[in-house]
């Protein structure tokens, strides 16, 4: 049966469910609504009535909250793709893709390098969950829902389809209203929600049971931080005999700081034994770290470059996992990141007041005094334009940069900002435009636009970093002919 487009996230229609392969029916929803005891299996049923409103409560399904806004029994249905010739089938696992939803450098590499593989012949798909902000009405919706067995019962999920721009990849979205119907993909600035190892716990395994229900195995499945660390540990575990057991499993670290660690009562929540909580999986000095056991599971690791793959082996680094990578050091790999020269492109940029490249620099000049109108400061080329873009983290420097402000806004320059991260940050950047906004502003977030046109304008990139993993703003600055500090 062909996807459905709708414009609208209550349409569903009942259709019959197709089998899956292995041997296994697309109708079993085997779960544990104890520890330690099988669920039974569900049978395919007509789904109800159309569901309600996003924000009205959602009812519960065998001890679990339902998909979205109704109580949605039935497995996705959707007529399986045909066979495919490509050489290789990838599946690609990231908890946020741009350009649908973005915090930093993750979002860009799930969104480009599915792309580059595609034009290779691979056959790779994406799979991140549906945020709020997210165009959903522009997604095919997929009928019925996927089970997904959690810690005390099935949990279900529906599904939407887009593909990446300017390309013809599968991007399906996981929808689960509970857990990711909120403002922010992870928590508030400068904070986590409490909830985040059960939200991504529901992901990682939803992934892996997407695959199934779709009737598409990969042959490789690419999975990306700790918000997907549980990945490769649950194709060598609980898909033991089942139809993903033996896909081979990549572990990319963009940022080896954010490790996912859980005081040791958590464990219960990925739904795996307590016989998992040791040295050798997810134990890590008395507390329970995903990174770690991913990093023990995964058939092949990478980072996002071969100087960070070193460094990352060393205790100034390593975060405590260094040993562990080390170990591991003949199964790492760094792997260069790279930019979309399609999107940040000078010479064709929307986002400029003018086009410009290496030979014709004249477009900059332009796009420095339109910037500088806009603002509302003298347009002047003599006046150096700093430009900021990026997380307010320690990890990014900008600690010594708030530190620093007031002296260096005595001198004669301009200065523009955009980021967001630690809320005290935030207010500190926030009130010094208000004091110097003759010579400074802070845009508090993040604005695609804004980022172009910072890069387009800038004679700097200011980047105080402490350790940069790989960085791309960096890449974006010489492209756009700013010189990065």
């Amino acid at each position: 049966m062909k996807h459905k487009t709708t414009s609208s996230r209550t349409s569903t229609t009942a259709s019959t469910l197709p089998e899956r392969k292995h041997g296994r029916s697309s109708t079993s929803t085997t779960g544990r609504s104890k520890p330690g005891q099988r669920g039974k299996a569900e049978q395919a049923e007509a789904l109800p009535a159309p569901e309600a409103p996003r924000s009205s409560a959602a009812p519960s399904v065998v001890g679990y909250p339902a998909a979205s806004r109704a109580e949605v029994k039935r497995d996705l249905s959707i007529t399986p793709p045909p066979p495919s010739k490509a050489p290789l089938k990838v599946l690609f696992v990231a908890s946020e893709v741009a350009p649908f939803r973005k915090t930093g450098g993750l979002a860009d590499v799930a969104g480009d390098l599915p792309r580059a593989l595609a034009r290779r012949g691979i056959d790779v798909r994406v799979v991140m969950p549906l945020y709020q902000g997210i165009r959903w009405h522009e997604l095919e919706r997929l009928e019925g829902s996927v089970p997904i067995p959690m810690y005390h019962g099935i949990a279900r999920a529906g599904v939407r389809m887009g593909r990446l721009p300017a390309s013809n990849v599968p991007v399906y979205f996981l929808e689960y209203n509970r857990f990711f119907d909120r403002p922010y993909l992870y928590g508030p600035p400068g904070q986590a929600y409490s909830d985040n190892l059960e939200r991504f716990t529901l992901f990682s395994r939803g992934a892996l049971e997407l695959c199934k229900v779709l009737g598409w195995i990969p042959d490789l499945i690419h999975a990306n931080d700790w918000q997907t660390a549980l990945v490769p540990v649950y194709v060598n575990t609980v898909e033991w005999a089942k139809p993903l057991h033996g896909c081979a499993t990549v572990f990319t670290i963009h940022n080896l700081a954010y490790q996912g660690n859980w005081e040791r009562g958590a464990m219960f929540i990925t739904g795996l034994g307590w016989h998992h909580f040791n040295p050798n999986e997810f134990e890590h000095f008395g507390d329970m770290n995903l990174m770690k056991a991913a990093i023990r599971h995964a058939t092949m690791l990478t980072t996002v470059s071969p100087t960070y793959a070193r460094e990352i082996q060393t205790s100034a680094y390593g975060f405590g996992l260094d040993g562990e990578l080390a170990a591991r050091s003949h199964d790492l790999r760094g792997v260069l990141n790279g930019i979309d020269d399609k999107v940040w492109d000078p010479t064709a940029d929307p986002f400029l007041a003018a086009r410009f490249d290496s030979d014709h620099l004249e477009g900059k000049a332009l796009c420095k005094r339109a910037f500088q109108k806009e603002l509302g400061w003298p347009e002047r080329a003599d006046v150096p334009l700093f430009g900021i873009v990026g997380r307010l983290t320690p990890q990014k420097g900008f600690d010594v940069l708030a530190h620093a402000l007031d002296l260096v806004l005595n001198w004669n320059l301009q200065m523009v900002l955009l980021g967001s991260g630690d809320p005290d940050a935030e207010r500190f950047f926030s009130s010094m435009a208000v004091r110097r906004g003759d010579k400074f502003r802070a845009h508090i977030g993040f604005d695609e636009r804004l980022a172009h046109q910072i890069q387009g304008a800038s004679d700097f990139l200011l980047m105080p970093s402490r350790f940069e993993p790989c960085g791309l703003s960096q890449m974006y600055a010489q492209r756009y002919g700013s010189l990065p500090i």
